[in-house]
């Protein structure tokens, strides 16, 4: 399985729809930062035929060192979630042979 980067798809932009890379490099920045801040301005996202992100709180909990078996606190945070719309959901089931 290969991995998608942000170079990648400043490569597909500038070749499918022919654009400089600068143009290209600016709309993928742009994009992932209008998540970010909305995220971080408490607002959901919602990506039509895609799926919604979401930041939750999640409390402290024990935790466990898995190597020495010590307990160790894990601490409150935030955590950004990700639903897959039901569209989306669909493109990406295994198919059946």
């Amino acid at each position: 399985m290969s991995t998608l980067t942000k170079a990648d798809m400043i490569d597909h932009l500038t070749i499918r729809l022919r654009m400089p890379r600068q143009d290209a490099r600016l709309i993928v920045d742009t994009f992932f930062r209008e998540i970010s801040q909305s995220l971080a301005d408490g607002k959901e996202v919602k990506l039509s035929g895609f799926g919604n992100f979401e930041l939750k709180d999640k409390k402290s909990r024990p935790g466990r060192n898995p190597k020495t078996g010590e307990e160790i606190p894990v601490k409150a945070r935030r955590v950004v979630t990700f639903k897959a719309g039901q569209k989306f959901r669909s493109e990406i089931k295994p198919k059946k042979d």
